[in-house]
């Protein structure tokens, strides 16, 4: 007789915490630098300084690395960024860029201003990112490498989407969704440096 077994169930993981996202080697190199400055102009002892080294080198996570710059500089020029607020400006400027984590979802607001994010050195917690936006009179400008699939299903009035990124079809894909009334998102890659006729 044949059984009939139930299908089975696909438990839904949980994605971990930016924080508890593992660290590479070029992490641990970007704190060991501030932590060499802070040394070199006194906010470390050379005690504080080798803990403080030697927590790096057994540190596993980017939480763990992040705590051991958290009182050196302010929050804006942390080598690493693992907090995931959203980025907001009215009437202004704001900028990401850096190492930071970009959440699987991510809001973004523009109001009478301008918003840059820079993806060239962060590190998605996911293959799909959705960032959330609400431009209103400003301009909303993400940076990314070349390879990342842009797409801009979000709603436009009396604004502009422009798309300069060169995708790969098996990239990371970041989906801009949200609204757009009298502004813009521009999605671009870095400009590549010049070679000079000079340089042999």
């Amino acid at each position: 007789m044949e059984s009939h077994r139930p299908p089975a169930i696909r438990r839904h993981v949980p994605e971990p915490r930016p924080a508890d996202l593992r660290a590479g080697d070029a992490d641990r190199e970007r704190v060991a630098v501030v932590l060499g400055d802070a040394l070199a102009d006194g906010r470390l002892d050379h005690g504080e300084y080798e803990q403080r080294v030697e927590a790096l080198y057994r540190a596993r996570t980017l939480g763990e690395l992040s705590a051991l710059t958290a009182d050196l500089l302010p929050p804006e020029a942390q080598p690493l960024r693992t907090d995931v607020r959203p980025v907001t400006a009215f009437f202004g400027s704001e900028k990401r860029s850096g190492r930071w984590v970009v959440p699987t979802r991510f809001p973004a607001t523009a109001i009478c201003a301008n918003v840059t994010l820079d993806l060239c050195e962060a590190l998605l917690q996911s293959s799909r990112v959705t960032l959330q936006v609400t431009v209103l009179f400003g301009t909303l400008t993400l940076i990314v490498p070349e390879g990342v699939r842009i797409e801009m299903p979000a709603s436009m009035y009396m604004g502009g989407k422009k798309n300069h990124v060169r995708a790969s079809p098996d990239g990371p894909v970041i989906e801009i969704t949200g609204i757009v009334t009298c502004g813009n998102i521009v999605a671009k890659s870095p400009k590549r440096p010049r070679r000079s006729w000079f340089r042999r």
